[in-house]
């Protein structure tokens, strides 16, 4: 067995040396390619950028946090709400009463003409964050995770495809996302910062780009770290800006430079969850529709689409407003697919993560073969509504353990009491569970445990509300086993002009080579 490992190591090393002699290339300061070692080989263009066709008009939408499990779960649990057969569907032919299972709904871009994989590691780990990983997105480089657009010494900045594109092309440039305009993923198309956390600096490099469009959060920090700088906002007019924050201002641009912020933030000043937002309420696509119309020139525009909090409910380890910001990503997606009906010669769609977040499975050791993901549609609010509406009032009253249980029944699901047979009863082992998260939110008890314990089993968040979503997680066939970023790889789904080149599996640095080529940019 020993001998075996050593020989398959051995075999290892060698490709790895194999690839460090041909593998996926970067640039120095002066532009020059140099080579970088790398297990991952991009595989080579055979079409030469003369032969390509330009997109004049491209969208690259990136759900933060979103690999095959994010969206695979929302296609499952589409196809377990419109199968009306499927919780008699189960593997034993004695328990399933002749139900067969109908199969998932895929989500739009699923069924695009082209399917990649790309790899997702960056200078230091190989559970990388969303800086590092939309920095490779956005220029074709790696760097240490927390770094955007910059090199592991941070001397050297990288110019992004958006800026390329912007100054030598004249394409306009939109950027959207539903999390904060600075934080990291689209900071990672307009800003080169050695910290992801420096936001007032990059909210001034927002403002320089010189962008036609910005939509979505509002800026972290706009003050500054110590509240006494400039306000961003008032820079931006200074410098040309309209700055929206109403969507009945909204519905009324028509041109930039432009900065729109939801009229209805949420936790941290970003859009709310999909679960919680409201039909008077703009959605991601929304900010995609209004895109289009601002940034409609002669030459074409580039406009990157970030749906963000699919990242930050799945840190919180919430699948339910998961599921649903991916539904909401897709639903941005299709403006871009209608778009590109009367476009078709000229419109490049490209979909894809930076990264994974929670290690995602479906599927749970305590439901073995099972699933019943429609049961996640017994969630109503997400985690973080949950907590500033409800757990907050929760600690000022110190409202007892039974009536917050008639809350979790009809803001989850989960009840105390139920019929036989249905699964959404809690366990007193469940009920156990809430009680000492209850204690530990409410009335700030300590929970015995040991530190390490206490962090599988809350992380750093609100132990109730974690426990909650755990609980309906598991009983619906969903497990997380992370708060943090994995290192699987993510989809890159391609439709329109030059789809093809994103076929094979890849490093994520090639989603930039292969713009820059077909974009004939420098």
């Amino acid at each position: 067995m020993k001998r075996f490992f050593s020989a398959a190591l051995a075999l290892a090393m060698a490709a790895l040396s194999l690839a460090g002699c041909s593998g996926t290339s970067s640039r120095d300061a002066a532009g020059s390619p140099v080579q970088t070692s790398g297990v991952t080989q991009v595989a080579p263009m055979s079409t030469t950028a003369e032969a390509l066709k330009s997109p004049k008009y491209v969208f690259l939408f990136i759900g933060d946090g979103m690999s095959y499990p994010q969206f695979q779960a929302a296609s499952d649990y589409l196809g377990s709400m419109a199968d009306p057969d499927y919780l008699l569907a189960e593997p034993s032919l004695d328990d399933n009463q002749g139900a067969i299972l109908d199969g998932p709904v895929a989500l739009n871009f699923m069924g695009f003409d082209v399917a990649g994989s790309a790899v997702t590691y960056d200078s230091n780990s190989f559970a990388p964050d969303s800086a590092s990983t939309a920095t490779s997105i956005a220029t074709g480089h790696k760097t240490y995770s927390g770094s955007i657009n910059v090199d592991e010494t941070a001397t050297i900045s990288y110019e992004t495809i958006s800026e390329k594109v912007h100054e030598q092309l004249g394409m306009k440039v939109g950027v959207i996302s539903s999390v904060n305009l600075n934080h990291a993923t689209p900071a990672a198309f307009y800003a080169h910062q050695a910290s992801r956390n420096s936001y007032y600096e990059i909210g001034l490099e927002l403002i320089d780009s010189g962008f036609d469009y910005f939509a979505g959060g509002a800026l972290l920090k706009p003050d500054g770290a110590d509240g006494d700088k400039d306000n961003l906002y008032d820079l931006a007019k200074e410098a040309g800006y309209t700055v929206v924050k109403t969507q009945a201002e909204a519905e009324q641009v028509t041109s930039g430079p432009v900065i729109i912020v939801d009229e209805h933030l949420a936790d941290s000043d970003a859009m709310a969850y999909e679960l919680d937002r409201t039909d008077d309420m703009w959605s991601l696509a929304d900010y995609v529709k209004k895109g289009i119309q601002v940034l409609d020139n002669d030459k074409g525009f580039f406009m990157m689409c970030e749906g963000g909090k699919i990242d930050w409910a799945c840190h919180a380890n919430d699948a339910a407003a998961s599921i649903h910001d991916t539904l909401a990503l897709a639903d941005a997606v299709q403006v871009a697919i209608d778009f590109a009906k009367d476009h078709a010669e000229e419109t490049l769609i490209l979909v894809t993560g930076d990264h994974e977040t929670g290690g995602l499975s479906i599927g749970f050791a305590g439901t073995d073969y099972d699933t019943y993901l429609s049961q996640l549609n017994s969630q109503t609010i997400s985690y973080a509504k949950y907590d500033s509406d409800y757990v907050a009032a929760y600690k000022a009253n110190k409202t007892p353990f039974e009536t917050v249980l008639k809350d979790i029944e009809t803001l989850f699901g989960l009840k105390v009491n139920g019929e036989a047979g249905d699964r959404l009863v809690l366990t007193d082992y469940e009920l156990g569970l809430l009680k000492t998260a209850y204690e530990k939110s409410v009335n700030e008890k300590d929970t015995g445990m040991a530190d390490q314990e206490e962090y599988v089993a809350y992380g750093t968040y609100e132990p109730l509300s974690v426990t909650i979503t755990h609980i309906l997680n598991n009983k619906s066939g969903i497990s997380f086993t992370s708060y943090s970023h994995t290192g699987l790889p993510v989809a890159v789904f391609a439709d329109g002009v030059n789809a093809e080149l994103f076929k094979g599996y890849y490093d994520n640095t090639a989603i930039y080579d292969k713009l820059a080529q077909m974009l004939a940019v420098r």
